[in-house]
């Protein structure tokens, strides 16, 4: 048989974890489904699935094999899809993702404008605080903040971030500026579990590291809420510029502390690694880096 197709047999079968649901989804009878895994598992030399009277799982070895058989058979479709429509407009579905607030704030402008532009495309958003695998969840585009671990993504840097603390006018003259990190025992602090679960604050001046224990006022668990607590002159809080960028900009908030910042962090825009890229998703990197590049508050 050939040998793509056992592959997509095999990852049909275990991602539905079962081999009548794997052939529901390739419309083929059961039968042939499972004859297809047995002619893979017999030209491998290895087994692939653990099966019982109530489920299909992965063996460690299947489990490896069906990461590179995803990886193999998306490389395939990218090449076809490269090859049919090089000079095509956009079209189909593009699945992105970004963090909570810098999606809202900067990739859903982005993605109206390419939808505007490109009539024969969807986008699906997914906005979360975590990092996404984007080959394991199905998406094409990525835009992560921070240092990138290595791996199989290609990665474009558009921008960089800092972390700064801040607070409103009103409350640092009533309270005062802080200077140095040691100064932070007498603020009260608004800290945001979205930026950090720790309760050590660290901070950096000319190469030299210092680590402030702090002890909040108030927590909360979004990035919003900390900003409405700093704009009503509660408090001092820690959040990346970009969050607060327009508070910064009307005088609402300032910056405090700001020969104590980290250094700064990269912006990427991310994607699955390959040669073949489709025009969808050129097509939108190429229109959200532009605009990343252009903001002021990223550069």
């Amino acid at each position: 048989m050939d040998n793509l197709h056992l592959m997509n047999v095999y990852v049909a079968v275990a991602e539905e974890q079962g081999f009548a649901a794997g052939a529901r989804r390739l419309a083929m009878s059961p039968p042939a489904v499972t004859r297809a895994i047995a002619a893979l598992e017999e030209k491998l030399g290895v087994k692939l699935l653990t099966r019982t009277t109530r489920y299909v799982r992965t063996t460690d070895a299947g489990l490896r094999y069906l990461t590179d058989a995803k990886r193999i058979l998306n490389d395939v479709h990218m090449a076809n899809e490269a090859a049919a429509g090089i000079n095509a407009a956009p079209t189909g579905h593009l699945a992105i993702t970004a963090p909570v607030m810098f999606g809202r704030m900067f990739v859903m402008p982005g993605i109206i404008d390419y939808l505007n532009q490109y009539p024969n495309t969807e986008v699906d958003a997914i906005f979360l605080d975590r990092v996404v695998n984007l080959l394991e969840e199905g998406l094409d585009v990525g835009v992560r903040i921070g240092e990138l671990p290595n791996s199989s993504m290609r990665a474009l840097r558009v921008g960089s971030v800092r972390l700064i603390l801040c607070a409103a006018p009103e409350y640092l003259q009533r309270n005062g500026i802080p200077q140095q990190p040691a100064d932070l025992s007498q603020h009260t602090i608004i800290s945001s579990r979205a930026m950090n679960n720790s309760s050590d604050w660290r901070f950096e001046q000319q190469a030299q590291k210092y680590q402030v224990n702090i002890k909040p006022r108030v927590t909360v668990t979004t990035n919003d809420a900390a900003i409405e607590a700093a704009l009503s002159g509660f408090g001092l809080t820690r959040l990346l510029s970009y969050q607060v960028a327009p508070y910064l900009a009307s005088g609402q908030l300032n910056i405090v502390m700001e020969n104590y910042e980290p250094a700064a962090k990269p912006v990427h825009i991310v994607h699955r690694e390959s040669h073949l890229t489709t025009a969808k998703v050129r097509a939108f990197i190429d229109l959200m880096a532009k605009r990343l590049r252009n903001d002021n508050a990223l550069n």
